[in-house]
């Protein structure tokens, strides 16, 4: 081993032992009284649901079955099924507004090479991070009442990424429920 790794090795075994130590402010955390929910949530019955668009990078060969309007459609069903709101066609109408958003953010990838005679380097974009927001507005005012992100897992085969998008919209829908169901509790003396 040389001199430097022996002095890397030492500085790690004395660090790891003072990271896993519990510090005096994490023994004294409190238990932090959670917030009341918003006055709108907690009084619907009639829900607008809107589709906020989908987004796809690549419009030759879509990255998820299902179209642009997948999620709206899939939110509709669900929250159709639940029976816990009346949908109505107009936002006017409604107690809330529902809107649900698929994107997909590219990101920059490193550079795969130099182009050595114009001196620049090759960038591109790849698919990154999938996710669904969906969004909690009161009709009158259009304030954010509440929001709800969840990520889809990528995958290289279209039908796993099929099926990670499933799941998080699964998990969007658990969250509005936990929030209604959260609400329901709140709301009982």
């Amino acid at each position: 081993m040389t001199r430097h790794f022996k002095a890397v090795v030492f500085c790690m075994g004395l660090a790891i032992p003072l990271l896993t130590w519990p510090s005096p402010a994490v023994a004294e955390t409190r238990q932090i009284t959670p917030a009341p929910r918003p006055a709108q949530i907690l009084a619907a019955k009639r829900v607008f649901v809107g589709n906020a668009g989908g987004d796809e990078p690549f419009y030759d060969g879509p990255l998820f079955n299902g179209g642009p309007d997948r999620p709206y459609n899939q939110l509709y069903a669900a929250v159709k099924g639940a029976g816990r709101y009346e949908l109505v066609g107009a936002p006017g109408d409604a107690d809330l507004l529902v809107e649900i958003r698929f994107t997909t953010p590219t990101r920059l990838v490193p550079p795969a090479e130099k182009n050595e005679a114009r001196d620049e380097t090759i960038f591109g974009a790849a698919p990154y991070d999938p996710q669904l927001r969906l969004e909690i507005r009161d009709p009158k005012t259009n304030a954010l009442l509440w929001a709800f992100t969840e990520h889809v897992q990528w995958a290289i085969l279209q039908g796993n990424r099929d099926k990670n998008f499933d799941q998080a919209m699964a998990r969007i829908l658990t969250d509005v429920q936990g929030l209604s169901v959260s609400a329901d509790k709140s709301s009982k003396p």
